[in-house]
């Protein structure tokens, strides 16, 4: 049984179509969906460089056709979901590729990437909406979506799948309540609670009990576990706070203890609020806002001494070098992410150069023997352009001699890892940035007038000991 749908993707806003393209195609290819990229399958194009061609192929039919729209179909997206335990990965990407070559006809270039990192099973297909002569496009029709799953359900029969059967709307399940969705980590959370109830001598005695429960334990550097119904190890550090290593073995040793996890928790709420501006809320809103409104400032401003009695401020000089402390230390986290970022996302644009170089190269070295032949030219657009597109980035590459492709991939591993380890501290860095800066407004608030008079005091009286 395969649930299907078609999506249209356009141009986002701000973006451009390269980068749109790319954002797609490279959701779709993600290593750790894909298992390392062994569920993708292609079909006249390259996944590595799928997103350069479905570009060039657009441009090329601009030349050919001269059309273009403003609102344009960059490309298709289907997303076809089967029944958990009903179908193998290998089998799963057969069935994308089949799906994909009947609703494309093998007009449009194309990739099937198959993610398994949900209980179900789902195919990303990807195709260009401009077909493979760049002259025409892909035209999507009334009731497409139906056709879709047509085509799906007669394929899944096929393989000897289950379809969904259709049901009339008057029979069709009906509830004004749905039941919040299990999560996985939260019953592995609720085992090594029980565990560490039994008070466990040791860690390996801990990871023991768990292999006693039934889980397939990965010791090591990173421990991680999976249990039954997993596809994949779940680390125990990316469990969440109480539950790595260090924790669970102060927790067995006696000196820290397990903070359990609550299923049915959300985003923990604010511990103070800014205070509501009782001159411009209130116009108009009755007497009885008006007292709901004081008792909630006075609660607000309350709360807000009560931090600061906290965080030890004594004073508003104290309160304004804490806020400015703590936005820095964001800030400096916050840089530290998004130049990890920015380096992550050259390294892999030089890995596609670097590829593409070498499997163009022998292209370009029979153009040259051509005496650069505009026929050839014509007849090799596509490979000439990467090409072209590769040496000019190994141009403008700045760092001297090439590194490999090896090195590369061991720079991306090191960026990812220094990503990760500025993420433990940027949550708390935030949350803490945002209480001060609420409590260094409701006390600016609070106090209004009096506060401007006693800084502007303090401004004037450090200009006359300059003097």
């Amino acid at each position: 049984m395969a649930a299907t749908r078609l999506i249209a993707m356009h141009i986002n806003k701000g973006k451009t179509l390269a980068q749109c393209l790319e954002a797609r195609t490279d959701y779709a290819q993600n290593p750790e969906k894909t298992e390392k990229g062994n569920l993708i399958s292609a079909y006249e194009c390259d996944p590595m460089t799928c997103d350069e061609e479905f570009l060039l192929s657009k441009r090329q039919y601009r030349q050919y056709t001269g059309r273009e729209q403003i609102s344009d179909v960059i490309a298709y997206q289907i997303r076809q979901s089967f029944k958990p335990g009903e179908v193998t990965a290998e089998e799963a990407n057969r069935i994308g590729y089949e799906l994909a070559m009947a609703i494309t006809k093998g007009k449009h270039a194309f990739i099937v990437a198959t993610h398994t990192d949900r209980p179900h099973i789902h195919n990303h297909i990807v195709f260009n909406s401009t077909a493979l002569d760049c002259r025409h496009k892909f035209r999507d029709f009334k009731h497409s979506g139906l056709a879709l799953q047509h085509v799906s359900d007669r394929i899944c029969l096929e393989h000897r799948l289950s379809v969904i059967e259709p049901k009339r709307y008057k029979d069709r399940l009906r509830r004004s309540s749905y039941p919040k969705r299990p999560k996985l980590r939260d019953d592995i959370c609720k085992d090594i609670d029980r565990i560490l109830l039994r008070k466990p001598k040791s860690f390996d005695q801990f990871l023991d009990m768990l292999e006693a429960e039934g889980y397939e334990v990965k010791r090591g550097k990173q421990p991680a576990l999976k249990g039954k119904g997993q596809q994949r190890f779940i680390r125990l550090r990316s469990l969440g706070e109480g539950y790595t290593e260090p924790e669970i073995r102060s927790a067995i040793a006696g000196t820290g203890r397990i903070i359990k996890r609550n299923s049915t928790q959300v985003h923990e709420k604010p511990r103070f609020n800014l205070l509501i501006d009782m001159q411009e809320r209130i116009q108009g809103k009755g007497a009885g806002y008006e007292r709901w409104a004081k008792v909630y400032n006075l609660k607000q401003i309350s709360e807000t001494f009560l931090f600061m009695r906290e965080q030890h401020v004594e004073s508003f000089e104290d309160l304004y070098a804490k806020t400015e402390e703590a936005v820095a230390g964001f800030n400096e986290l916050n840089d530290t992410i998004k130049t990890a970022e920015s380096k992550m996302a050259a390294n892999l644009a030089l890995q596609k150069h670097i590829q593409n170089y070498a499997k163009t190269k022998d292209v370009y070295a029979a153009y040259r023997k051509s005496g650069y032949s505009r026929k050839f030219y014509e007849e090799h657009r596509a490979e000439l352009t990467l090409h072209k597109a590769a040496k000019d980035a190994f141009n403008e590459y700045g760092g001297g001699r090439l590194p490999t492709i090896q090195q590369l991939r061991q720079e991306y591993a090191e960026l990812i890892s220094q990503k990760k380890e500025a993420y433990k501290g940027y949550r708390e860095a935030k949350r803490k940035m945002q209480d001060y800066l609420k409590a260094r407004q409701n006390v600016e608030t609070f106090y209004g007038d009096e506060l401007r008079e006693e800084r502007e005091a303090a401004k004037s009286k450090q200009e006359e000991q300059k003097r």
